[in-house]
């Protein structure tokens, strides 16, 4: 028995507004074949109510078999209850007078027993005479068509409404689909990231996203988040961020083996928390930088040396090299503020901190060094090299009696009890970043501490 019954009246069923077949049983093995090559359950009635179709979607999601199906007078006593019977058979009959196609949801039963809640699509099949001569029915289970609605609501609130970006990244790492939260981050609008490599989009962090994807579509997604450090162009220039980013590999699910279809990468920016938590753990840091210098300190029996271990304590994770320098004797006298080196840190190799002096005589710092300006303002004085690169850093460097390879400094009075006694400058190489905000007051913080030593050692220049 294949998915129809045998019989010139079963023949007469199909479709509304359909031709009855001219051929007999081989328009009948036509019809049973096309109904057993569909994804949904379909089943159809005469116009007494008999089961004269039944495909073999139907019997795979009610366990009912086409030869114990049609022939059936309508589903009573064995694919619903007893107590439904009526009422869902006047529900599916009710197609035969109605125009167009009617939805409805009941409940059936399976062979073994359980209740399977339906959605119901039915229309009225026409006769040769174009009147009704049963009803046709398509169903399914509600649960697997309300799972493929969230599925689409689902994929439609991350594309849309997400609060995190959501980028299909293809097999050749190129966002496919961007949701507004992505195209904000990367700077640039929804459709014109499409296609266009990771390179182009960021300057910085694109070989460890790239090196990601790579994985995740060859090995599938990692076991925890990953944050990961980012430099995006933008019109309005280049930004840092941090983004703590999950992966997924996407498969086809119309495929028997899996294949590929590129990388779901879901993201969300937690720059703001991470430089949060860097600058809370640098200023614990600094810190306790400073505790420790103050007690290596108070061992010192020479005031001087005190002067010493604060700069070396300092300089751990802060600065590459460091000078001091004292205000001459006798300065005011001119109108011009001399200075007289006391105390630097090797600029050949690494070491500690040592006491100069260069017997008392003052530096030859030009007018306008950034060491006169900080005496002379009693404040705290930035200078860089900008944009300088190579011979013209280094000329730059040379010229402020500053170690070769210096482009950044920070200079910062040293005051005691009123009185202004020099400045400490401390100078990065190219391979840190400029002096910040936070950076100038933790040198105030590390200058009042040397301030101190030197109004207590009373060093003259000539005892350097």
């Amino acid at each position: 028995m294949s998915a129809s019954r045998r019989s010139g009246a079963t023949d007469e069923l199909g479709p509304e507004g359909s031709e009855p077949e001219r051929e007999g049983p081989a328009g009948s093995d036509l019809l049973a074949a096309l109904l057993d090559g569909m994804d949904a359950a379909l089943c159809a009635f005469d116009a007494d109510g008999v089961v004269t179709h039944w495909n073999r979607e139907a019997e795979r999601l009610l366990g009912w078999t086409a030869e114990e199906a049609v022939g059936r007078a309508g589903f009573a006593g064995w694919a619903v209850r007893s107590a439904d019977a009526e009422e869902v058979e006047a529900r599916l009959m009710s197609a035969m007078d109605a125009p167009g196609r009617q939805v409805n949801e009941f409940a059936l039963l399976t062979k073994d027993g359980r209740r399977v809640l339906v959605r119901t699509q039915s229309a009225a099949v026409r006769g040769p005479d174009r009147e009704p001569a049963g009803v046709y029915c398509a169903f399914s289970e509600v649960h697997a068509q309300i799972d493929l609605e969230r599925s689409i609501a689902l994929s439609e609130a991350l594309l849309e409404d997400a609060g995190w970006g959501v980028v299909l990244v293809d097999a050749d790492l190129r966002p496919a689909v961007v949701n507004a939260y992505a195209a904000r981050a990367l700077g640039a609008g929804r459709t014109s990231v499409l296609g266009r490599p990771l390179g182009e989009l960021l300057s910085q962090g694109v070989e460890e996203l790239e090196s990601a994807l790579t994985h995740v579509l060859a090995e599938g997604a990692p076991p925890a988040p990953a944050e990961l450090w980012v430099t995006v162009r933008t019109p309005e220039g280049e930004r840092r961020r941090c983004w703590r980013s999950g992966f997924v590999r996407l498969s086809s699910p119309l495929a028997e083996e899996p294949v590929p279809l590129g990388v779901g990468w879901l993201f969300q920016d937690v720059t703001e928390a991470r430089q949060g938590e860097q600058e809370a753990s640098l200023l614990r840091f600094r810190t306790q930088q400073l505790h420790r210098a103050a007690r290596a300190a108070a061992e010192c029996e020479n005031p001087a040396e005190a002067v010493t271990v604060h700069l070396d304590f300092a300089l751990a994770g802060f600065a590459d090299h460091a000078v001091i320098d004292r205000v001459a004797e006798g300065g005011a006298e001119t109108d011009r503020v001399r200075l007289v080196r006391i105390a630097e840190t090797p600029s050949g190799a690494p070491g500690p901190c040592r006491l100069d002096g260069r017997a008392g005589l003052p530096v030859l710092y030009a007018d306008g060094h950034p060491a006169l300006q900080c005496v002379e303002r009693a404040g705290t004085v930035r200078a860089g090299a900008g944009s300088l690169k190579g011979d013209a850093a280094r000329e730059w460097a040379s010229a402020r009696q500053w170690p070769q390879g210096t482009v950044h400094a920070l200079c910062t009075v040293l005051r005691s009890r009123g009185r202004t006694l020099g400045a400490v400058t401390f100078l990065r190489t190219s391979h840190r970043t400029a002096f910040e905000r936070a950076d100038a007051m933790y040198a105030e913080d590390v200058a009042a501490h040397i301030a101190t030593a030197l109004d207590l050692a009373a060093l003259l220049p000539e005892e350097g």
